[in-house]
């Protein structure tokens, strides 16, 4: 008797215990690193208006990994201005950026976007479509 029920304590903790590891959410994303994230993004940017390719900055160190479909068709960057700090969020920065870029017609035309970098693992730097 003692026996069985030693059984049944052991059996007992240790499905409590996997349930306490399967609930505890997982790893958390490291916190971005705000200064960090705008330096980059105005590289970024810099390089851009430089008239450089999206993936030239994966060969800086440290590499920054860029999404951004208008500067991958190459729509040319002429001014950039950072609107504010920007707004931390676990892992990234979602930082407002007044972009000015050539238009097929070879006017100006200015967009109003949010970029979404992050720090961790590596530097990226995407513009938010939603």
């Amino acid at each position: 008797m003692y026996r069985s029920r030693s059984r049944v304590l052991v059996i007992c903790v240790s499905l409590w215990s996997c349930g306490l590891a399967g609930c505890s959410g997982g790893p958390r994303n490291a916190p971005v690193d705000a200064a960090k994230a705008r330096d980059a993004l105005r590289s970024a940017l810099e390089s851009w208006k430089k008239g450089e390719k999206a993936d030239a900055l994966q060969r800086a160190s440290p590499p920054i990994y860029v999404i951004d479909t208008e500067w991958q068709s190459g729509v040319p960057l002429t001014e950039f201005r950072l609107v504010s700090d920007g707004e931390e969020k676990d892992a990234q920065l979602f930082c407002p950026v007044r972009l000015t870029v050539r238009g097929p017609d070879g006017k100006a035309v200015q967009r109003d976007v949010i970029f979404m970098v992050s720090t961790a693992p590596n530097i990226t730097v995407s513009r938010k479509i939603f």
